[in-house]
């Protein structure tokens, strides 16, 4: 029997839909940075304990000073090369789909899809993600990685929530219909 846990995508991206601009610059993202706004991430991540990130998109963390970005939840990195669990940092060499299956099916708190786009668009492709948390930033990159990669399937989602900052970031939250 599954459990209420949710599987949710809390993602920023460009006006044109990007994550990452060339080179896979994210320097975007510090044009919303502001002194005392986190813009809900302290709270969503209150409701996580499981984190889901490619290896890709770990890599790229760890290369700006982050050791470990989620140091108080289960890490699963999703990879292809094997490695050796640190702390709570498992890598995960198996199928994403199952993983996803076996998360649902224990008790906890939801499961929160950190990137990147080919991890997202897999999931995206099972009609995995029940939750949206979209943060468009007021810009147009014009090229890097997509985070809507074709061909998706057709997924019907219900506005949940949507809210504007002075920024001039703009957060979507949607469920799946």
């Amino acid at each position: 029997m599954y459990s209420e846990r949710k599987v949710i995508l809390y993602i920023a991206m460009s006006l044109d839909g990007l994550i990452a601009g060339a080179n896979d610059s994210l320097d975007f993202l510090s044009l919303v940075e502001k002194k005392g706004e986190d813009y809900g991430y302290g709270k969503f991540t209150e409701s996580v304990d499981t984190v889901i990130m490619g290896r890709k998109t770990y890599d790229k963390v760890c290369s700006m000073g982050v050791e470990n970005p989620h140091p108080n939840k289960k890490l699963f990195i999703i990879t292809r090369t094997p490695k050796s669990a640190i702390d709570n940092i498992e890598y995960f060499t198996g199928n994403i789909i199952d993983l996803i299956s076996e998360l649902k099916q224990r008790n906890g708190k939801n499961i929160f899809v950190d990137g990147g786009a080919e991890i997202v668009n897999i999931l995206l492709k099972q009609n995995l993600i029940d939750e949206f948390y979209i943060s468009i930033i007021p810009i147009i990159l014009g090229s890097g990685i997509s985070l809507f990669q074709q061909p998706l399937p057709e997924l019907n989602l219900k506005l949940v929530d949507s809210k504007q900052f002075e920024s001039g970031l703009v957060q979507i939250h949607y469920s799946r219909g």
